[in-house]
């Protein structure tokens, strides 16, 4: 997939700055802080993927990567991850890769085959990267390991919505 020239925002820099007020301050009167766009922004208001604990290690035009620690709460009674945690991580890493800055890209779509299981624990990372986009569509492929292991494989399709009038 290669690393093009990204964007190196990352969702630690979008969790909440619990900081003081006077460290939280720009350092000058007209400095302002920088407006959030396409993944950035997404994520900033993503409270379900902030919930779990995913954090966004690198994202770029196109592709991105998330990391996410299996906790008690994602297992089944089979004492492995639950199949929709596995479904939302690799999601979130295709809504990542498919927000370019300036747009508002949702899914039309997705499909996930799981391939091993996980459990308690175990940490994933999801890579995910455009196929093809074509006008307001696009197709992201996104695999998610445990180690050298990939435990499953998602498919998602993309709509960008027109702007807002």
């Amino acid at each position: 997939m290669g690393q093009p020239a990204h964007d190196t925002t990352t969702a630690e820099s979008q969790t909440p700055n619990t900081s003081t007020p006077a460290e939280a301050a720009p350092e000058s009167p007209t400095e302002a802080a920088p407006e959030l766009t396409g993944a950035a922004a997404m994520f900033a208001n993503d409270r379900a993927s902030q919930h779990l604990g995913i954090t966004v290690d690198d994202h770029g035009p196109g592709w991105a990567q998330c990391s996410m620690t299996v906790t008690e709460i994602m297992t089944n009674g089979h004492d492995i991850t639950h199949g929709g945690y596995i479904f939302l991580f690799a999601d979130t890493t295709f809504a990542m890769a498919c927000n370019y800055p300036g747009s508002i890209t949702v899914a039309s779509g997705g499909d996930i085959d799981f391939l091993k299981p996980t459990y308690l624990g175990d940490e994933l990372v999801a890579r995910g990267h455009e196929v093809i986009k074509q006008g307001r569509s696009g197709i992201y492929d996104v695999t998610v390991t445990r180690g050298d292991d990939i435990i499953a494989t998602y498919r998602g399709r993309s709509r960008t919505l027109p702007a807002r009038k």
